[in-house]
């Protein structure tokens, strides 16, 4: 998740520095993974206006320019072709040090500059341009060029869990931010934009499961060639998102900004009733990508009368797409259920900023907000009248009481919480709880779909404290003294003797040929295989002997005249009901001298008493 810095202080603004801020949002579990400013430094560049133009008279294509600066006026020879009167432009002042050179009061072609007149990519903003960087007609003669632009500004790239769907909007960041930090939270609610026309669209949601909510609205009269404003363009590019149309990037914006994902249908395009369905096996859809795709009955779509307009929670269809002709659009926005989009994408190896989100959860109760939001957006930028919103709710997602002990708390944490603090952050992250004594029922709100258990809430209260604040402590805990037998030994300290006694551990397959059955342990129906890797492998053991003696002969195909060896493991027999049991065996073999061959004395073979006394 990338954002700027300066979006987000729009919403939350902490008393901190943008390292503080860092560090804030890494130690709560919100890692940030890069932090990189917008423009490399450079200084003494301000808004100017050209308010005279002439000729260069020593240069077919240089002017030479007089430039407002605010407080007074530069003469300054220029080559760009946009070089005209009224233009505002930034202008780098004598003294000033830019991205490759610096700046000095120079001849050009025998009449003298006081300065330069900078394109995006003198200031080190864009990689390539064709002349002087456009500034609107508003801005301020005089000011800095960082300060109008915002240039000094930062942006953040988060490295998310999957389970933190909810950071994925400069809302959610904030909110994290403002539980984080104390500060206040600055996002009004969004307003209902009131109807203006009767058209509305008719929708009819076939698979409520896995679209509990869907909202479409009629807005007609847009233009679709307006321009996207400076800074909402601005907003976007930070974010790591191109401005592409003026309606296209509304939805974008509003995805960034609340964490909606939406789409806007050419409503001139689509025929009859909006149907949300699943597809039908070898139904087709060309999306905006230029992919066609054949869908499985397991892919949710939105269709009209005709087929599939869009890819459900993924990609709107090339047949509905918005263009510079359209005059009359559809907005949806909906509630995708995760289990509905996850993998979806990724089958067509498409992925999408929309499925990103819907397969790790969006929140169900701001489908309406969001596309209120972004009519307001479509009214004030591309015009138009807006329709009444037609909002279909079936099956939403409940969300389950968990109740926080603050016993179990201070336990797992290992500090000492009171109720009145733990009280105080589930306020700030927004929980509805009621406190039982020491316990609190808690309620996650519904963009907090990692809220499941206890241990969910604890984590939560962790974060909010600080694991910095935490104390690194040896564990404790209360031991009980429980009777043991003396009679039974744990398998552990058998190996462990045996291992003192000079006997080496194996370990050999429980897969064995049935013949050894047969010789060995007498067993004429062994546990048969139904898929037999080998055909000496075909049945399972019934005791170690088997593949001890395996080891044995391997021992002695290579010239070991003394061999002690053991094993553990489990032997197999038929048994009712199960159709067979598995039990526990310990067996081991002494082949050759009771200790290894040394000059002090004579070598005895091992006998029966020998291993008598091992055991």
């Amino acid at each position: 998740m990338q954002f700027s810095e300066h979006w987000l202080r729009q919403f939350v603004n902490p008393a901190m520095d943008s390292q503080a801020l860092n560090d804030c949002l890494t130690m709560a579990g919100l890692e940030v993974e890069e932090m990189q400013g917008v423009a490399p430094a450079f200084s003494h560049v301000v808004v100017a206006e050209i308010v005279r133009a002439e000729k260069h008279p020593d240069a077919d294509r240089l002017q030479v320019l007089e430039v407002n600066i605010g407080k007074q006026s530069l003469q300054i020879v220029c080559g760009a072709s946009n070089a005209r009167v009224g233009l505002k432009a930034p202008c780098a002042l004598v003294g000033a040090v830019l991205p490759e050179f610096e700046i000095k009061q120079a001849k050009v072609r025998g009449v003298e500059s006081f300065g330069m007149m900078c394109s995006a990519k003198e200031l080190g903003l864009a990689a390539e341009a064709s002349g002087l960087l456009e500034l609107p007609a508003d801005a301020a003669v005089g000011q800095d060029i960082r300060d109008y632009l915002q240039l000094n500004d930062l942006m953040f790239t988060l490295k998310l869990t999957p389970n933190r769907s909810d950071c994925l909007s400069i809302k959610g960041i904030a909110r994290e931010v403002a539980a984080l930090t104390g500060s206040a939270l600055c996002h009004p609610p969004v307003a209902d934009v009131p109807a203006t026309i009767a058209t509305k669209p008719s929708v009819n949601i076939q698979a409520e499961q896995a679209c509990p909510r869907y909202c479409a609205r009629s807005i007609q009269g847009v233009n679709a060639q307006a321009n996207t404003p400076d800074w909402m363009v601005q907003r976007l590019q930070r974010s790591g998102v191109r401005s592409i149309s003026a309606i296209v990037d509304i939805t974008n914006y509003v995805l960034l900004e609340i964490g909606q994902p939406m789409h806007a249908f050419d409503a001139d395009r689509l025929k009859g009733e909006i149907q949300v369905r699943w597809a039908k096996a070898g139904e087709q859809i060309a999306l905006l990508n230029e992919q066609t795709l054949t869908l499985a009955d397991d892919i949710l779509v939105i269709a009209d009368q005709q087929g599939p307009v869009a890819f459900a929670g993924v990609m709107g269809g090339a047949n509905s797409a918005v263009s510079d002709g359209t005059s009359n659009i559809m907005l949806e926005s909906a509630f995708f259920t995760p289990d509905t989009i996850a993998g979806k994408g990724r089958r067509f190896s498409i992925s999408t900023d929309s499925s990103y989100r819907f397969e790790r959860g969006v929140d169900f109760m701001q489908t309406r907000a969001a596309i209120e939001r972004a009519t307001a957006l479509v009214l004030e930028i591309c015009g138009g009248q807006a329709g009444e919103v037609v909002e279909k709710t079936a099956n939403l997602p409940a969300r389950a009481q968990v109740t926080l002990r603050l016993a179990k708390l201070n336990s797992i944490l290992g500090i000492t919480l009171d109720s009145d603090l733990v009280s105080q952050q589930l306020t700030r992250l927004g929980f509805d709880f009621q406190q039982q004594g020491d316990s609190f029922v808690v309620q996650a709100p519904s963009y907090r779909f990692d809220i499941e258990r206890e241990e969910d809430l604890i984590e939560e209260i962790a974060r909010l404290y600080g694991y910095q604040h935490i104390p690194a402590l040896t564990p404790t805990g209360q031991l009980a003294m429980l009777p043991q037998s003396e009679f039974t030994k744990p398998l552990n300290v058998l190996q462990e003797t045996l291992v003192a006694q000079g006997y080496q551990e194996v370990v050999t397959y429980s897969f064995v040929d049935a013949q050894w059955e047969t010789d060995l342990m007498a067993n004429t129906n062994p546990v048969k295989l139904h898929n037999p890797i080998a055909s000496d492998m075909s049945v399972m053991r019934s005791g170690l002997w088997g593949g001890l003696l395996e080891v044995l002969k391997y021992n002695l195909n290579r010239q070991q005249d003394r061999v002690r060896i053991f094993e553990t493991g489990a032997i197999y027999q038929h048994a009712v009901p199960a159709g067979f049991s598995e039990l526990k065996r310990l067996s081991g073999l002494v082949y050759g001298s009771v200790a290894p061959e040394q000059w002090g004395s004579e070598a005895k073979a091992a006998d029966f008493f020998d291993v008598k006394a091992d055991v």
